[in-house]
């Protein structure tokens, strides 16, 4: 049986949708990550902008991380770079609203939020 792809919302999701969503969580500030802008949690990061400005990165559980590449890699991914750090990275365009309010829910609870 054929792998039946998910729905994508129409709304392009943005770093401006990033944001709202990530500073309507308890304790979040806006901040900068290498150059680029970012959202933490008592100095923690939770996620930033990458330098292409079509991905961001995201704090997750390795765990966590492996399920969603597997599930959707068409949205999930990681780099060498990335591989012993608990983040992943999110492209943005493909990305749904639904799954980035839970995304970034989930990494701020990782910082005890």
């Amino acid at each position: 049986m054929a792998k039946t792809p998910k729905k994508r919302s129409k709304r392009r999701v943005t770093w401006a949708t990033v944001r709202e969503l990530a500073l309507a969580l308890a304790g979040v500030e806006e901040s900068t990550s290498y150059g680029t802008p970012a959202m933490k949690v008592r100095g923690k990061l939770i996620v930033r902008l990458k330098e292409d400005g079509q991905t961001i990165v995201v704090r997750m559980m390795t765990a966590d991380r492996a399920m969603r590449i597997e599930a959707d890699p068409d949205v999930f991914f990681v780099t060498e770079h990335y591989v012993p750090y608990p983040y992943v990275l999110v492209r943005l365009a493909a990305v749904t609203r639904t799954d980035l309010r839970e995304l970034l829910h989930d990494a701020w609870l990782m910082m005890g939020g």
